[in-house]
């Protein structure tokens, strides 16, 4: 079988799939008298992705592996394909999950104590049920609290391939991507299936901008003066 060939069989494959597609499972396609290298898969997907640049499609790495998808830019065109409105998410939802995103593991009354008010159970559920989030463990301490972390999901609908593509905290940067993110992804996905639970909303949405987690939880006041400066950096961490 010629090069030509297998990439032309794993990119079919990449499109006929709803889910990411890994090394290993693109190898799977193929008998194993025939079945190519992992490196070789590795580098026909890097040449399928300088086939793509450029076009309205691009390959991306995501923590599940590789897809096709749209690109981000041109997501206030595609999301226009769905009648049903994206999920807006609020600031006490997104609040939480940038928390979990940069102290995971941790608990429930941790975020709590860093955001200064009690997480609402709508709030977890939905990033339970989002699959965003998962229990990793528990503390060792009476009643056992549950830890949280994030999932490959995660990374899969927020377009990371690892958490390390993520900017430290220290890092000050402007809020204008996570919402139209969101938006094509959940257009692209209500065109399959229909959409869920949006979460609580409490009126403030991430057309705000989200406050910045503070780095270190003994210095809270004096980032909660610097808050209006670092707002966004989950919302582009994301991006």
């Amino acid at each position: 079988m010629s090069p030509e060939q297998l990439k032309n069989i794993i990119e079919a494959a990449l499109f006929a799939s709803r889910q990411p597609l890994n090394v290993n499972q693109l190898g799977k396609l193929f008998a194993e008298d025939e079945r190519p290298e992992p490196q070789a898969i590795k580098t026909l997907l890097q040449e399928l992705a300088r086939d793509w640049e450029g076009r309205g499609l691009e390959l991306k790495q995501v923590g599940s592996g590789y897809r096709f998808q749209v690109r981000a830019e041109l997501s206030p065109w595609i999301s226009r394909l769905s009648e049903e409105r994206p999920p807006r998410y609020s600031r006490a939802l997104l609040e939480t999950l940038a928390l979990i995103v940069y102290r995971q593991p941790i608990t429930r009354a941790g975020i709590e104590e860093v955001r200064g008010v009690a997480v609402s159970s709508s709030i977890m559920k939905t990033l339970l049920e989002r699959e965003w989030v998962r229990v990793v463990g528990h503390r060792e301490v009476p009643g056992k609290p549950a830890l949280y972390g994030t999932t490959r999901k995660f990374l899969d609908d927020f377009n990371l391939k690892t958490l390390s593509e993520l900017p430290p905290l220290a890092e000050i940067r402007p809020v204008d991507h996570v919402q139209k993110e969101l938006e094509l992804r959940m257009a692209e996905d209500s065109l399959e299936t229909e959409g869920g639970d949006a979460g609580e909303d409490d009126g403030d949405t991430l057309e705000g901008a989200l406050p910045a987690v503070a780095a270190d939880e003994a210095g809270a006041e004096a980032a909660n003066e610097e808050a209006g400066q670092e707002r966004g950096i989950i919302a582009e961490a994301l991006h």
